[in-house]
């Protein structure tokens, strides 16, 4: 939905939401733009385009409805009476990226965190899977109402995790107390700017890359040579998004420890994309948010190959490309005098 409200102008939110709904592994086959001045506090859109709606998933036999804005619960309730197919919004449909790309235990871990929490705040999507998390005879008050149940299951479940999450960050930081012989150095930037190619380059490593929002979600560390005897531990994190969910952010929180460590943070920029100011702009909020202003930062622009132009950037700023290895030389050597 188009507001008065909106900071930013609709189509680079809508570009980047249909990228997270192909990630998802869905299709889209209509795309509706409604404008208001305000959202619909009962249905975001209003009964009369809730119903056209309802008609048009009709006739599309569409399966879902991906809605953009985030929705809270009565806006949620309200359409489910109109609309049958299942309603996704944007929080929800990150959730499920990050869900798919889940591969190690602390991936899921985090992941499954993240989404009970948010499932608490909204209760949704709560049913038989939640069945098995917990109670049964004696442990339910009487009169106790299903709503009451799936809070306290779910409240039972995120316990749970979060200890388990704290496992995982106590033995990070274990690991790092044992290798701080050498600087850290942490790749931080929007989600697809290429940051885990500018890790194999530099480490002439194997880290996995595709081009579609968070493909990495486990932070990958490497040994990266920078000159005679000078080396660094460069780790590349889970990429951020304009407006990531408090929850994610919650959840990772022992993932984006390794930022919170490092001995400089390099911001990959992405030259060649259209939005790359409100990207930018969106991760050092980010960053501001986890407290990290006073942690020291390098901008890196990647992608140079495939801007148009001269991208915009400071005497301080590299222009490099992960992928033809333009510039990597000069970063590798601001690196080596930087940790020299």
């Amino acid at each position: 939905m188009d507001t008065r409200e909106r900071a930013h102008p609709i189509e680079p939110e809508l570009e980047e939401f249909e990228a997270l709904i192909a990630a998802a592994g869905a299709r889209v086959v209509q795309r509706v733009v409604q404008k208001r001045d305000r959202v619909d506090p009962a249905t975001l859109a209003g009964s009369g385009k809730a119903r056209e709606l309802a008609a048009l998933i009709t006739e599309q036999n569409a399966h879902l409805l991906f809605v953009l804005n985030a929705l809270r619960p009565r806006q949620r309730r309200n359409l489910e009476k109109i609309i049958t197919a299942p309603i996704v919004d944007r929080t929800m449909l990150i959730l499920d990226v990050f869900a798919s790309h889940a591969r190690t235990r602390e991936g899921k871990l985090q992941v499954e965190l993240a989404q009970l929490r948010y499932r608490q705040s909204n209760l949704i999507g709560i049913g038989a899977d939640l069945s098995r998390l917990g109670g049964g005879i004696g442990t339910r008050g009487p009169g106790e109402t299903k709503l009451e149940t799936d809070r306290r299951r779910i409240a039972a479940r995120i316990k749970v995790l979060s200890a388990a999450v704290e496992d995982v960050r106590r033995s990070r930081a274990t690991r790092r107390a044992r290798d701080a012989r050498e600087p850290l150095v942490a790749l931080a930037g929007y989600t697809n700017v290429g940051k885990s190619s500018l890790l194999n380059r530099l480490a002439r490593s194997d880290a996995l890359v595709a081009d579609q929002p968070f493909a990495t979600l486990d932070p990958t560390m490497r040994r990266v040579y920078l000159g005679p005897g000078t080396y660094v531990r460069m780790v590349d994190t889970v990429g951020f998004i304009s407006e990531l969910p408090q929850d994610l952010i919650a959840a990772f929180r022992a993932t984006l420890e390794e930022l919170e460590e490092a001995d400089l943070l390099l911001h990959v920029v992405d030259a060649s994309s259209p939005n790359r100011e409100r990207q930018q702009a969106s991760v050092n909020g980010i960053l501001h948010e986890l407290k990290l202003e006073a942690t020291p930062q390098a901008l890196v622009l990647n992608k140079c190959d495939l801007a148009t132009g001269d991208p915009p950037h400071r005497g301080d700023e590299l222009c490099v490309s992960a992928k033809t290895g333009s510039g990597i030389g000069d970063l590798r050597a601001q690196l080596r005098e930087r940790f020299s």
